[in-house]
């Protein structure tokens, strides 16, 4: 039974959120058996990649607007090791299975996924989606473009919410201390 029953204070707890979220969860290594089943049920598959270090209100907008792009959302984050590469060693912030857990914790995502590479073309190799989603600040022309056009894949880009955005955010809480 996933869910407990009412609290005293009537609130509804689900048990066990440490392996619940593992069933939203899929190995790489795992990731090509489950992307056959999804195309056996002749579903569509949308993907969306990036950190998500410090999850804000942006980033479920693009998340959402992923979501009605295909029948199945995977989203594949950045590890730990990843984004140190490419962003700073002192990053991330969140760790993956932080981040992994919070990625499966949104409705509308159906699958959380992790790369080690610092881009996404060899996982978007693997899933072939049928689009992939990715924020304004990259463009059409952004480095996972050619990998899922030559798949028969198409990309979307989603506009920024304005004044979001995680380094913006990193500073005003820099300023705080000042």
């Amino acid at each position: 039974m996933r869910y407990l029953a009412l609290h005293s204070k009537k609130k509804l707890h689900r048990t066990n959120w440490d392996n619940d979220f593992l069933t939203k969860t899929i190995d790489p290594l795992c990731l090509e058996r489950k992307i056959k089943e999804i195309k056996l049920q002749k579903k569509t598959i949308a993907t969306l990649n990036g950190s998500f270090d410090l999850m804000h209100a942006g980033h479920l907008h693009m998340i959402y607007e992923a979501s009605k792009l295909a029948d199945v959302l995977i989203i594949a984050l950045n590890s730990d090791s990843s984004i140190k590469q490419y962003k700073d060693i002192s990053r991330p912030i969140i760790t993956l299975n932080d981040r992994m857990q919070m990625m499966a914790a949104i409705e509308f995502v159906d699958f959380v996924t992790w790369f080690d590479e610092t881009n996404p073309c060899n996982i978007l190799n693997l899933i072939k989606p049928d689009v992939h989603i990715n924020g304004q600040e990259y463009g059409e022309n952004c480095i996972e473009a050619e990998t899922v056009r030559v798949h028969g894949g198409k990309l979307v880009v989603v506009p920024l919410v304005q004044g979001l955005s995680t380094s913006k955010i990193i500073e005003k809480i820099q300023n705080l201390r000042a």
